[in-house]
């Protein structure tokens, strides 16, 4: 038995974005060091790829906004997220049936999260404080060069939480199946989100009675 963990329109929005990170990405690392520049060649050129970096940029961010308040309600840090990170070395002993039962997202899951917001947020300030021609010159050089070491710190925070979100999908067995068709199985909810499984099946259960 299946349970459905995200709706057809939340994934649509996720994979968006996941592409958009990866053009932004691509395009970034070509502009940061000359090392990197050979990125540049999948965007039509150096100046394709400065010019379309802002905008990849800006639309990974305008889609993370929707995709926030899909899941905000559900990423609020509560008092047993607390204690599931308190009992963190049990998880990597492997030893996961000591941890706290959680909701829809354990702790990690919700420190990712915000650590995705608090970035996009940061990289959206500081990449228009810089952006040319449209927006630098209303800032002045010294505080443009702050906001570009800012934007390259906040770039290497979403790439390190992407990292650790694809590993938790692929190591969490199951999980990846959640984004590409929308449900997970029963006894995956079960054991990976208890509180969660519960709710579910209790809304299944009262709808079933009140037809």
């Amino acid at each position: 038995m299946f349970i459905t963990r995200y709706k057809d329109s939340t994934r649509m929005n996720h994979w968006a974005v996941a592409l958009l990170f990866i053009c932004a990405g691509l395009t970034g690392l070509a502009l940061f060091h000359p090392s990197m520049y050979f990125f540049s060649v999948f965007f039509g050129g150096g100046q394709w790829t400065r010019i379309l970096h802002p905008f990849f940029g800006l639309l990974m961010v305008l889609g993370f906004v929707f995709l926030f308040f899909a899941v905000l309600r559900d990423n609020f840090w509560t008092k047993v997220d607390t204690a599931w990170v308190k009992k963190t070395p049990e998880l990597l002993k492997g030893n996961e049936h000591a941890m706290p039962k959680v909701h829809k997202y354990n702790a990690g899951q919700k420190g990712v999260f915000w650590l995705f917001a608090v970035c996009l947020v940061l990289l959206l300030i500081t990449g228009f404080m810089f952006w040319q021609p449209w927006f630098a010159d209303f800032f002045p050089i010294p505080l443009r060069r702050i906001a570009m070491l800012v934007h390259a710190v906040a770039a290497l925070g979403l790439v390190l939480g992407v990292i650790v979100h694809v590993y938790a999908a692929i190591w969490v067995k199951g999980s990846f199946r959640a984004m590409t068709r929308g449900t997970v199985e029963e006894a995956w909810a079960k054991s990976h989100h208890p509180l969660w499984h519960e709710e579910v099946t209790r809304k299944e259960k009262k709808e079933v009675h009140t037809r």
